[in-house]
């Protein structure tokens, strides 16, 4: 009986530290695979705090200023003054139509193209690899070269006015037509769209060639044209990626102030211009209408964004 006993104990004592080894052994995997985890965020720390930092610091000094609450110069009282001096000036909402204009126009008309270009150089031809390169030639190219040289081409002093008046097709330079610095930014969205449509295309491009042709196949079998094809076939298929960069797109556009400036007229102009005016004002008391402005660009920019992927996933699951 004692033998028994003690053989039993002796199993028991196993069993315990079997169970003690396992259990260690669970603690280290744990470990192991929390500090994996841990470890991507103990490195990116540094980075993300001083990202962090930054946006939150200049986020908070922002809506501080906006709010006109600038203790150095006198502004200890903090108010809406500035909001309510943008609100009720009539320039204001002629600004942010014209901002809308310059934002959503050439994001419809780059995508439209960047369509058309894709659909075009996804076939094979003779040349193709030519004019794909023509296609996007253009896209290292930055914005204010291209602003730039619309200027000195499409301006009534630039070359073309200059070749219609040596034409005889204008009696002066001045008489022709006005394509930049106009009412209708005629300038700002053929730069936007001559700019950025190869930038889509790029992307078209890629998910056409990734789709491959088994889809349109498989609905020209079934009676379906060319058009029903396309529209019921490849447009859902690509509208997603092209939704992605689309509304980065119009982001740009929406808070872009460099083009306008120099291919815009001067007034009414887009909100940026305006607000880069009112911040680099010499009077220190209209930076917090500066500031109050460009925080109403970025809350305007993102409904704008979502408003646009509703409408297109909208139209993505009435496809499906």
């Amino acid at each position: 009986l004692f033998s028994r006993i003690h053989s039993a104990n002796q199993t028991a004592l196993r069993m315990l530290d079997s169970v003690r080894a396992c259990m260690k052994e669970l603690m280290y995997l744990r470990w192991i695979k929390f500090y994996g985890k841990a470890k991507v965020w103990i490195l990116l720390s540094p980075a993300l705090a001083l990202v962090l930092f930054l946006f939150i610091g200049g986020l908070g000094f922002g809506i501080a200023e906006s709010l006109n609450y600038m203790p150095i110069i006198g502004l200890d009282d903090p108010n809406l003054d500035a909001y309510r001096s943008i609100f009720n000036d009539k320039a204001f909402y002629r600004s942010l139509l014209l901002t809308l204009h310059v934002a959503i126009t050439p994001t419809l008309l780059a995508v439209i193209g960047a369509l058309a270009f894709g659909l075009v150089l996804r076939q094979s031809f003779r040349g193709k690899r030519f004019f794909t390169f023509l296609f996007s030639f253009n896209l290292p190219i930055p914005h204010v070269v291209g602003a730039i040289g619309i200027l000195f081409l499409f301006s009534q002093s630039g070359f073309f006015a200059r070749i219609g008046h040596a034409l005889g097709w204008v009696d002066m330079p001045s008489d022709f037509p006005i394509l930049v610095n106009d009412p209708y930014a005629i300038g700002i969205i053929f730069e936007y769209v001559w700019k950025e449509t190869p930038f889509i295309g790029v992307i078209v491009l890629a998910i056409l060639q990734s789709i491959g042709e088994d889809y349109e196949a498989v609905a020209q079998t079934l009676g379906a044209n060319r058009w029903q094809r396309f529209r019921y076939v490849l447009l859902p298929l690509v509208l997603p990626g092209v939704l992605i960069v689309s509304v980065a797109v119009m982001a740009f556009f929406f808070g872009d102030f460099v083009i306008p400036t120099i291919l815009g007229q001067t007034y009414p102009t887009v909100l940026a211009v305006e607000a880069v005016k009112d911040y680099t004002h010499y009077d220190l008391r209209n930076h917090p209408i500066g500031v109050a402005q460009a925080l109403i660009i970025a809350v305007l920019g993102t409904m704008l964004v979502f408003v646009y992927m509703y409408l297109n996933r909208k139209f993505i699951r009435s496809d499906k």
